[in-house]
């Protein structure tokens, strides 16, 4: 099994495709979307790997921590997450937002996930608790719980129009120790910057 790559990038994409020379081979990595930014061509790379063999392809995901890839291989251990939806919530989610957002029962925070919707995420939240170490959580205290702050800016968000791509995109980079103002605030701020 390949676990790392070290290379020159050679190319990558917007869809998160990366193609990595080492020693004069080509390797193309998937990597999540937050990590295609710092792969700049001709700039340096190292990931930490998880080749997927499957009957009809080799597929090699790549991640700049070994957390992610853990976190990864954890994901896609878990019934019914492949490695396309396991690579788009870590594409979403940082692996200790991922921990955060499930302790917090946070399904609202799945359902950012493209292709993730109530009912799946309901699923998965059960699933990754226990496969992720997080603390058993009870989805009937998840639903009638006091929402987190980063649910109440997507509530708000979402009540002042703008679609699930703008919020992902606009609480993406910011903390999570902050309280509901100061994150609504800052999100506005992203989204005002980005149109």
């Amino acid at each position: 099994m390949i676990g790392s790559v070290r290379g020159t990038v050679i190319e990558r994409s917007v869809a998160g495709e990366v193609l990595v020379e080492v020693g004069g081979v080509g390797y193309r990595v998937l990597v999540p979307s937050g990590a295609v930014p710092a792969l700049a061509p001709g700039g340096p790379a190292f990931l930490f790997t998880h080749l997927h063999v499957r009957e009809d392809a080799m597929v090699l995901f790549g991640f700049p921590t070994r957390d992610e890839r853990d976190t990864f291989e954890i994901l896609i251990g878990a019934s019914g997450v492949g490695p396309k939806l396991g690579l788009a919530m870590l594409s979403v989610h940082s692996p200790s937002a991922l921990r955060r957002v499930l302790l917090d029962g946070d399904i609202d925070a799945l359902t950012l996930v493209p292709g993730v919707g109530k009912r799946t995420a309901q699923k998965l939240m059960v699933l990754l608790t226990s496969r992720l170490d997080v603390p058993d959580v009870d989805l009937a205290d998840v639903e009638s719980g006091p929402p987190t702050a980063r649910a109440e800016v997507r509530a708000a968000l979402t009540e002042l129009g703008y679609g699930p791509e703008e919020i992902r995109a606009a609480l993406a980079g910011l903390p999570d120790d902050q309280p509901a103002e100061s994150l609504l605030r800052a999100a506005l701020k992203q989204l005002a910057v980005r149109t």
